[in-house]
């Protein structure tokens, strides 16, 4: 078996924000859907898609992905105009867009996207709600996350 193969089987993940967890502390995390236009779902499916300047952000009681880099297939039919970078709606519950506006705008966390992966043969969005990890924190991270590599290093001889 191929590694592309193996790597699909495992949670159908199409992209991830490997920069979130590194500035960010993650609380929660949601599943949102998408709303995309044909082409991207098209590009969605070839893999072209990055996530790491994305960011979710709350207008007029929706939720919206913003940075978020679809990149075109060449094979797109010609009356088809496609913006690699356009605001995309997300779809959320009503409790749980409540629950949202009321972090960020009362308790000052951040949405971040950490990963998109197919569903049940649809898009959905991971969020997380974050907040943002001081130049201390991440030295204190990969500190730790260096001495466990040492750890299992050492136990391994």
């Amino acid at each position: 078996m191929s590694g592309k193969k193996s790597k699909k089987l495992a949670g159908n993940v199409i992209a991830v924000n490997r920069k979130a967890r590194h500035d960010y502390f993650i609380e929660e995390t949601f599943e949102a859907g998408l709303v995309l236009e044909g082409w991207e779902v098209k590009s969605l499916r070839a893999g072209n898609v990055q996530l790491t300047e994305s960011y979710v952000y709350i207008r007029g009681g929706e939720a919206w992905l913003f940075g978020a880099h679809f990149s075109p297939l060449k094979t797109i039919s010609t009356h088809v105009k496609p913006d690699p970078t356009r605001n995309r709606k997300l779809l959320l519950h009503r409790q749980e867009l409540d629950r949202l506006i009321g972090a960020v705008e009362r308790k000052g966390f951040a949405l971040i996207p950490l990963d998109l992966h197919w569903h049940k043969g649809r898009a959905k969005l991971k969020i997380g709600m974050a907040k943002g990890k001081k130049q201390h924190d991440k030295r204190a991270a990969n500190k730790d996350r260096d001495w466990q590599r040492q750890k299992e290093r050492i136990l391994k001889h």
